[in-house]
């Protein structure tokens, strides 16, 4: 597509590795506008941004966030996170599929940091494999049927949302297990996508979101072996393993929409300074302004929360990020569509681009938690209940 690598792109702009937020975020905005290049065609035709994960891989972005010491760029977490709401701005698909990554390996060098097991890191930073997460469907109770093999066990599944599973590598997923020791569990493992027994079904046909590739991955009876499960937890109840993963997960994702609106109020403004005079459009004008300014205020704030990973996990931090998300996202959707309003019967030409994006901002609802969900959340945690 370009010749854009890590290695060139030092070369030719006198750049060296560890590099700094500003140099990343401007292989973003080389690369970017080349991602924009077919999103509607993408869009139109449900096609995975496939073309573009090579790019990802040669910028080095891919490994960005890996250890310089385990093969990857160094780049810190905050620095990431710019870099998902840059490529939100940019290319909406490209930078949610993209976040999905990014959060699997953000947990993976927190653990890294302390001391614990992180697999995956040195095989993103030496192979530049790409991560799927299963995650969001899955959250707390899992979903499949385990049962126990020689050395190992049988997994059936089906794993919906896995977004950027058609250029993935690795699934990083878990199932429930009813031990017959231990009672009801959920084991956390990765399964390879190649191995024996995982397809990819490609049934992601929807409102928006159209080109993250966020099939469901089907396993039929993919066989797991001890060595890889990574946790066996109790199923049932809210798992403190969660706490780390809203810590890390939540500001990526809240990310890329926050760059959804920003790139949506760009657009909303362009089309309405022909009736720049007209109180209604000036209306709009103001509340998408001011909606953006809240979800950027609240998403930062999130960034905040994670240190740059050095952070302590707990339940009343994993309510804060739940709060942020929610009202963070709700506020882009508000600056989107009161861009679409601002820009009057010309946001309602795709041709455009706003109303792809008012469609793209709408799937902020379905990352954990939504709105509702997260109210109850947060009110369990509130009053010292299991919040599950």
């Amino acid at each position: 597509m370009m010749n854009t690598s890590a290695h060139s792109l030092e070369r030719d702009c006198g750049w060296r590795r560890p590099l700094s937020t500003k140099d990343w975020l401007a292989i973003v905005d080389e690369i970017g506008p080349k991602f924009a290049v077919g999103a509607d065609e993408r869009d139109a035709n449900d096609t995975f941004v496939a073309d573009h994960y090579p790019v990802l891989k040669e910028t080095g972005l891919v490994s960005a966030l890996v250890p310089e010491d385990l093969g990857g760029g160094g780049a810190s977490y905050t620095t990431m996170a710019a870099i998902l709401r840059r490529l939100g701005y940019h290319d909406s698909s490209t930078a949610l599929a993209f976040a999905m990554h990014q959060h699997l390996l953000a947990f993976q060098a927190f653990n890294h940091r302390n001391g614990l097991p992180a697999p995956l890191l040195p095989r993103v930073g030496n192979e530049n494999i790409v991560l799927v997460s299963t995650g969001a469907r899955d959250w707390l109770e899992s979903n499949g049927k385990v049962e126990r093999a020689e050395g190992g066990y049988h997994v059936s599944a089906r794993k919906s949302f896995a977004s950027g599973s058609p250029a993935g590598a690795v699934a990083v997923t878990s199932a429930p297990y009813d031990n017959p020791t231990e009672g009801p569990q959920v084991l956390h493992f990765g399964v390879s996508l190649s191995a024996e027994g995982v397809s990819l079904d490609n049934d992601w046909q929807t409102h928006g979101m159209r080109a993250t590739g966020s099939g469901t991955i089907v396993m039929d009876r993919v066989f797991v072996p001890d060595a890889a499960i990574s946790v066996a937890r109790p199923r049932g109840g809210f798992a403190p393993l969660f706490n780390l993963v809203v810590g890390v997960a939540m500001p990526f994702i809240t990310g890329v929409y926050v760059g959804i609106a920003e790139k949506a109020i760009e657009i909303g403004l362009g089309l309405a300074q022909k009736r720049a005079t007209d109180p209604a459009v000036q209306w709009s004008v103001g509340e998408a302004l001011s909606a953006l300014k809240v979800a950027q205020t609240l998403h930062a704030e999130m960034v905040r929360m994670t240190n740059d990973l050095d952070f302590t996990p707990s339940i009343e931090k994993t309510t804060q990020f739940f709060m942020l998300k929610a009202h963070a996202v709700e506020q882009a959707k508000k600056a989107v569509e009161a861009s679409m309003d601002a820009s009057g019967g010309a946001g309602f030409y795709r041709v455009n681009g706003l109303e792809r994006l008012l469609r793209d901002v709408r799937a902020s609802h379905y990352h954990p938690l939504p709105l509702q969900q997260q109210v109850f959340f947060s009110g369990k945690v509130g009053l010292g209940l299991d919040p599950a």
